[in-house]
């Protein structure tokens, strides 16, 4: 989850690190550290906390230097402490950056202090310096001592280190967490994210797993897990300044939100023609490969699986399909029975998500019909396994708290449910009139985000609470379960959801006049019962916030009874999202808490 960058380059390279820190700080603000490479000495700063502090002890100090690496941290093993911050150093020779987690760190560790090797530290990535300055002592080049040292390691890193020895050159290796190199002028750049590196270069390379490369201002070099020397492609990404900049907003967040409109269009754009979904939009063959699908596998974690809880609901009443869906993070652990002609289908923002991809390198053994991806990145380690995917072309996403990344999620998944009904041959009516609906959806979304000013007025009911009930029924209750969890990311208040239907058995027991219920009511089937839900709420004294269908109508006493734009019934998912968020973030503005960078929380989670 942590960010790495490195530069070797012509210039003064310490402002441009930690320019790239700040562009990737949603991987972790724990600590942050720079280790600058000044011909005799390593100039190594370190702080506690964000890297605005980094910022000002290199305005203080004012280091020069032509190669560095820098970091910003999310804490897994180690308290955050400057101790713990990255980089880490060997005997004043070797300075190392890591994102990951060293699984066998405990046998390496005794190894190293048998060959008396001291720890400063409580990290896992610190005996990745102590072994590579072990190499180097045996006589190996830093290459060498790459190659060496990750042969011992097992579990995920991404590497980059520099030699006291050498001011020319940096070292980076990469096995199950994302590096790559951007090339610029006159200088070589590696980092965990191009968003690092978007202002100073539109031509990146993605590493693979087990590669290791060397890096000069002028040359690169890029070596396989065989180490024989490999041409890897060039890829051009713009990346507009615009896009990773909060511009008029307060937060990234609230700018997240005021994109979805757009977002939803650049999901649907290309992809729908006439009253049908157009052919093969997951990739050639994609069409045809769906003809064959009986049943469907998702996984993903947080956001994405609330998504993927939706879109069950649209494979079943659309695509006619059985669904299955698992936490990435479980589903390997329960030696889960593939049925015939099964589609694995993963759902990840970042695409480089820990737990989901090792679900798909599980899955890739198994006798699954093919694989696919929802996905934010066309770059990522995800899109690049699966055999079929769709872009949700969202944009960058900088604030941790998902928002358009959900809702384009949603979208894409839709268009999935759509393109799978239409190879199979089903409810053509049907589908007609999703794909009418989905092409307004950007305009119902621009109406529903009118709703600021009513739920801006009631925020402060909630926010004065430290508990908070969500309730959906049906295809809802994932929509619940999102909303408590935008409240709980961003304000800090502990928020639960339940499908309504289950108040009596339990969750009744904590309504009084200090729970706020949050209720989803649109018109549906289930509508009545959903109100008789809410009487038991009222009943028992609780404060009811329901969002509903304009035809549906009760008296909520305390609280309020706020009406939504409609829409077709099957899309009501998406806009029904939108004002949770709008009310999570309005309650943790009032709360004053970090709402781009909550604590303890990070937006890419590339460890298990």
């Amino acid at each position: 989850m942590c960010g790495i960058i490195a530069a070797a380059s012509n210039r003064n390279v310490g402002k441009l690190l930690v320019q790239g820190l700040h562009k990737m700080e949603y991987r972790g603000y724990d600590s942050a550290g720079i280790a600058l490479h000044q011909k005799d000495q390593v100039a190594h700063l370190r702080t506690l906390g964000k890297v605005k502090l980094l910022e000002e002890k290199m305005i203080q100090e004012k280091p020069k230097s032509k190669l560095g690496i820098a970091h910003t941290r999310w804490a897994t093993h180690g308290e955050p402490s400057e101790e713990n911050a990255h980089p880490h150093k060997s005997n004043e020779r070797v300075y190392i950056v890591h994102n990951g987690i060293i699984e066998n760190y405990l046998d390496l560790k005794d190894f190293l202090k048998k060959e008396n090797y001291s720890f400063l530290s409580q990290t896992d990535s610190e005996l990745i310096a102590h072994l590579l300055d072990y190499f180097l002592n045996q006589g190996n080049s830093m290459l060498d001592s790459m190659y060496l040292t990750k042969d011992r390691l097992d579990g995920a890193y991404a590497i980059a280190a520099i030699d006291l020895e050498d001011d020319q050159n940096i070292t980076i290796a990469r096995s199950k967490s994302p590096l790559l190199i951007g090339i610029g002028i006159d200088e070589l750049l590696a980092a965990s994210d191009p968003l690092a590196l978007g202002q100073l270069t539109n031509e990146f390379i993605f590493l693979e797993d087990g590669d290791v490369a060397e890096l000069s201002s002028d040359s690169y070099s890029i070596y396989d897990i065989n180490k024989e020397k490999v041409e890897r492609e060039i890829s051009k990404i713009d990346i507009s300044n615009e896009a990773t900049s909060k511009g008029e907003y307060k937060h990234f967040m609230e700018k997240e939100i005021y994109e979805q409109p757009e977002a939803i269009l650049n999901t649907i754009d290309g992809r729908v023609g006439g009253d049908d979904i157009l052919e093969n939009i997951f990739g050639l063959g994609s069409s045809e490969m769906f003809e064959r699908v009986k049943r469907i596998q998702i996984v993903a974690c947080g956001t994405s699986l609330h998504a993927g809880r939706v879109a069950a609901n649209w494979f079943s009443s659309i695509s006619e399909l059985p669904t299955q869906i698992d936490y990435a993070s479980e589903y390997r652990y329960r030696n889960p029975h593939v049925d015939e002609d099964s589609l694995f289908v993963t759902i990840s923002q970042s695409g480089e998500t820990a737990d989901t991809l090792a679900a798909l390198r599980y899955a890739k053994e198994k006798d699954y019909l093919s694989s696919l991806c929802i996905c934010n990145v066309p770059t990522s380690s995800l899109a690049r396994e699966s055999d079929y995917s769709i872009f949700t072309n969202a944009g960058p996403e900088i604030g941790v708290a998902s928002t358009k990344a959900f809702t384009t999620q949603l979208a894409a998944l839709m268009l999935l449910a759509l393109s799978i009904a239409k190879s199979r041959r089903k409810n053509p009516k049907l589908r007609t009139r999703v794909v009418t609906a989905l092409r307004t959806l950007p305009d119902t979304i621009e109406e529903t985000l009118k709703l600021k000013e009513i739920i801006t007025e009631l925020a402060p009911e909630i926010a004065s609470k430290e508990n908070a009930l969500f309730l959906g029924r049906g295809i809802f209750y994932p929509i619940a379960k999102e909303g408590a969890l935008k409240l709980k990311e961003i304000s800090y208040i502990h928020a639960e959801a339940y499908p309504a239907g289950e108040l009596k058995h339990g969750p009744l027991a904590l309504i009084d006049k200090n729970m706020p219920v949050i209720a989803l009511a649109p018109e549906s089937e289930i509508a009545e019962k959903l109100i008789s839900n809410l009487e038991e709420v009222k009943a028992r004294g609780g404060t009811l916030y329901v969002f509903s269908d304009p035809s549906i109508s009760m008296d909520v006493k305390s609280g309020k009874l706020i009406n939504m734009p409609k829409c077709d019934f099957l899309l009501t998912p998406i806009i029904y999202t939108i004002p949770l968020q709008i009310l999570s973030y309005e309650v943790a503005l009032l709360r004053g808490t970090d709402i781009d960078q909550p604590r303890n929380l990070a937006k890419s989670v590339t460890v298990e």
